[in-house]
């Protein structure tokens, strides 16, 4: 087996037969409808766009949710499934999701959680923030912001100049200072959200 782990990080396209263009869509086997669309849609605010039957199996129901940015989440759901309160760990397995929220509602996005009964940690995770939670079925729920606004079209450029800062620094893991000097390297306008303190580290629910 060869060791990949010395490859370059880099946002060039690989010499590959295929290139994707982005995310479309990520399906989950979900529970029943209800609870799926009481935490997606009135806890996280995704609008419920489709409804139809699971074309692989009619007996359950295939719901599509709008991300907010026009990628899609779907679950496959039926009404005798109760919801869960955890995930099989394993090769495979979803270890999370995570969805972007808007530097300037997040501790609003908190507070929303927490109203709505579900627990919640907070970290600074170097080069951005991030709330977990667990959505109805046990699965863990990251909601990230921007520390700095990064344009998405430069966002692999940005953060393949940050891990280049960071293996000179010898630091362990990208740093805020890595990832404000790839934005100055790189020519871009250094605008900083104002966020609350939180813990490093590592950690979850």
């Amino acid at each position: 087996m060869s060791d990949d782990s010395q490859r370059p990080v880099t946002p060039e396209l690989p010499d590959s037969p295929v290139h994707t263009t982005g995310t479309d869509h990520i399906t989950i086997w979900g529970s029943n409808e209800a609870d799926t669309v009481e935490f997606y849609q009135d806890v996280l605010g995704m609008p419920l766009v489709l409804r139809q039957p699971n074309l692989d199996d009619p007996s359950q129901t295939h719901l599509f949710f709008d991300t907010g940015d026009g990628r899609i989440l779907t679950f496959f759901v039926s009404d005798d499934r109760p919801s869960a309160r955890g995930q099989r760990a394993g090769v495979g397995a979803v270890h999370h999701l995570c969805f972007s929220v808007d530097p300037d509602e997040y501790e609003e996005t908190m507070q929303a959680l927490e109203d709505a009964g579900h627990g919640y940690n907070v970290f600074d995770r170097g080069i951005f923030h991030s709330i977990y939670t667990r959505d109805n079925n046990g699965l863990v729920i990251e909601l990230s912001t921007d520390k700095y606004e990064i344009p998405d079209d430069r966002r692999g450029e940005v953060l393949a100049k940050a891990q280049e800062l960071r293996e000179d620094d010898g630091a362990d893991y990208a740093k805020d200072e890595h990832l404000r000097g790839a934005i100055e390297a790189l020519g871009l306008e250094v605008v900083e959200h104002d966020l609350p303190e939180a813990s490093a580290g590592t950690g979850g629910l």
